[in-house]
């Protein structure tokens, strides 16, 4: 249970359990790595290629089509995520606890990918996805406990901001090997899911890992698994208040992430052969933003030894960058937008992962904690998806984009404000 602590002094004392010597340069560049190709090849069919496929096979139901194959990958990804972080905190292989989760997972969702390549209809679209969440995000479980397993608590902001804003420079990445592919589908997802399979291998090849320890685990029951689940946020209150900040705060930027191709196309009237290059337009400025945020805010916190202020007005940001994209009249309206929303995202990665880090129930079971914490970033996947028709069909038929993304806004908001009650952590 986390205790509230009471003075500065006790809230930057690490917990029992924490590391404490400190992470070479090594481990940090191969942690970053990792970081990127696993967000190349998770966000990259999410940004643009799941959207074109599905305009290719189902233009005339595309907007639902794409919602419901989302709807259903974030739901099965919200389900197992837990329950391989549960595993993995169990795993005695002799290549460790993490090891074999990463490897495994990327080959597996690079397996499902390869089933979306191949689909001629959505429902084998949604199979394919839901084969590819499961798998990536067995190996996010892992990969997000490899902070708590290896960073002390003075290393942790600096940490979380190199790798913390690595989805969206992954999602550049991904976005750019997708507009070398041309027009073929196939490649526009499996060319960032190589990416992936190789930057996990140099990671699992040079990483620090070793095997749980049996004398420290309990017994083990399949109901075990359905606990994966769950922490009680009444027990854990920093944690649950964490929990909530997250899933707020990502409900609106899946909104971002689903629709903004329909946005170019469908509101500022480009064409779908022209949506991949001007996504990865916009994702290169939200980057080059946030890049920029997520090392200082993450230095910055580290030396005042705050983490909430940093995580509340970031999130706020981010707010107002869906507000622009909601409202933008232009490409380049649109561009500003992404960019402020780049660059609230790059702090708010940055440290965000360093308070979770800091209230997680259990040090010893990491990646379960991690895992359920993760269903605040695929349940508003799956949630958002379903809440954004409410808001397109305001005045009639199913393209009120900038409603959607007003919505978005809102919920932003209230995820910055959810950090102010989490009392562990200054």
């Amino acid at each position: 249970m986390t205790t509230p602590l009471s003075s500065p002094a006790e809230a930057t004392s690490a917990p029992a359990g924490t590391p404490s010597a400190p992470v070479s340069r090594r481990f940090i560049a191969a942690y970053m790595l990792g970081q990127l190709g696993l967000w190349a090849a998770l966000l990259t069919p999410v940004t643009v290629s799941i959207s074109l496929k599905i305009s290719q096979i189902a233009p005339e139901t595309k907007a639902g089509s794409l919602s419901a194959v989302l709807s259903i990958g974030a739901l099965l990804s919200m389900i197992t995520t837990p329950i391989w972080g549960n595993l993995s905190d169990r795993t005695t292989s002799r290549f460790g606890r993490r090891r074999p989760w990463l490897a495994g997972g990327v080959l597996a969702g690079t397996a499902g990918l390869a089933v979306i390549a191949l689909a001629g209809n959505v429902t084998l679209v949604a199979v394919g996805w839901g084969i590819a969440q499961m798998g990536f995000n067995a190996s996010q479980a892992a990969l997000n406990a490899l902070l708590p397993d290896n960073v002390p608590e003075e290393q942790r902001g600096r940490v979380s901001g190199m790798v913390g804003f690595t989805s969206k420079v992954g999602t550049l990445i991904g976005t750019g090997l997708v507009a070398l592919a041309g027009s073929g589908v196939a490649p526009m997802l499996l060319l960032p899911a190589l990416f992936g399979i190789i930057m996990i291998g140099i990671l699992v090849a040079v990483m620090p890992d070793r095997p749980a320890d049996p004398s420290r685990l309990a017994p083990f029951r399949l109901t075990d698994l359905a606990r994966s689940l769950w922490v009680n946020p009444f027990a854990h209150r920093d944690f649950g208040w964490a929990w909530a900040g997250r899933f707020l705060l990502y409900i609106g930027y899946a909104f971002f992430l689903t629709f903004q191709a329909y946005v170019i196309t469908d509101h500022l009237g480009y064409s779908d052969a022209e949506a991949p290059d001007l996504i990865f337009y916009g994702t290169l400025a939200a980057t080059a933003g946030g890049l920029f945020t997520a090392i200082l805010g993450g230095r910055l916190s580290d030396r005042l030894q705050r983490r909430k202020i940093f995580v509340g007005v970031s999130a706020a940001v981010m707010g107002v960058g869906l507000l622009i994209i909601g409202l933008s009249a232009s490409y380049a309206h649109f561009l500003v937008g992404g960019t402020v929303v780049g660059l609230g995202m790059g702090t708010y990665l940055a440290v965000d992962m360093a308070l979770v880090a800091r209230v997680l129930p259990n040090p010893d079971n990491a990646a379960k904690d991690l895992g359920v914490f993760q269903i605040a970033n695929s349940l508003p996947q799956s949630l958002a998806p379903l809440i954004a028709p409410l808001f397109l069909s305001i005045g009639g038929g199913d393209r009120n984009y900038p409603a959607a993304f007003v919505a978005g806004t809102v919920f932003a908001l209230l995820g910055a404000l959810a950090t102010a009650p989490i009392r562990g952590v200054r």
